[in-house]
């Protein structure tokens, strides 16, 4: 049990439950407010956007302390996004529009931040399945492109909480300068990378 207790995994595992307790606690409690359904979805939302950022930080955090162990911690941080995504989505078709297929494409079609979102969501999907070291065996390069997708996937999320938002954008342009500074951090390394290719193919043909 020390050994537990003592392995990081182990904190990290429990702080990213400590929304969905949080949500449970309130819901005994009686602390959801006066529309508990759009506490509980938007509260699910928020938190798969701080998942996706956080897993996003986790590259930049490594190569700009030098602690290689963080990169551990990386797959982890990005299924719970997903799981709370999950969450989210489930809320919506289940307390929302009750399990309705019809309604739900037709607002899927019509408004344009569910649009978004259900986008986001349909692109967390394949990530998800593909988390495994197995899976990264599998697709060997293909793997990385495939996961290149979760800077889309963090754009769309963005841009689907800022479409929700009606009156004060406050806390989705947070949210929307966070992530344009964790994707111009990557700049450097992209261009280095970029960089890397070009040289190579140079020095191919006369090898």
């Amino acid at each position: 049990m020390r050994r537990v207790f003592h392995n990081p995994r182990f904190w990290v595992f429990a702080v990213c439950l400590l929304p969905l307790t949080r949500l449970i606690v309130l819901g005994f409690s009686g602390g959801l407010g006066a529309n508990p359904i759009e506490f509980i979805t938007r509260s699910l939302g928020t938190w798969t956007l701080v998942g996706l950022m956080v897993t996003l930080s986790v590259t930049p955090l490594r190569r700009l302390t030098g602690h290689a162990e963080l990169i551990r911690y990386r797959r982890m941080l990005g299924l719970f996004a997903f799981f709370y995504a999950c969450l989210h989505f489930v809320t919506y078709i289940w307390l929302d529009q009750f399990f309705d297929p019809a309604a739900i494409v037709k607002d899927i079609v019509k408004r344009p931040f569910i649009t978004v979102g259900f986008a986001a969501f349909v692109l967390l999907v394949p990530l998800a399945l593909t988390s495994t070291h197995a899976m990264m065996r599998r697709l060997g390069r293909r793997w990385q492109q495939l996961h290149r997708l979760v800077y889309a996937i963090a754009i769309l999320g963005v841009i689907h909480y800022l479409w929700l938002v009606k009156k004060d954008l406050t806390d989705p342009l947070v949210y929307a300068v966070v992530l344009t500074l964790l994707l111009v951090l990557r700049l450097p390394w992209v261009v280095h990378a970029l960089q890397a290719v070009r040289s190579s193919r140079r020095v191919s043909p006369q090898s």
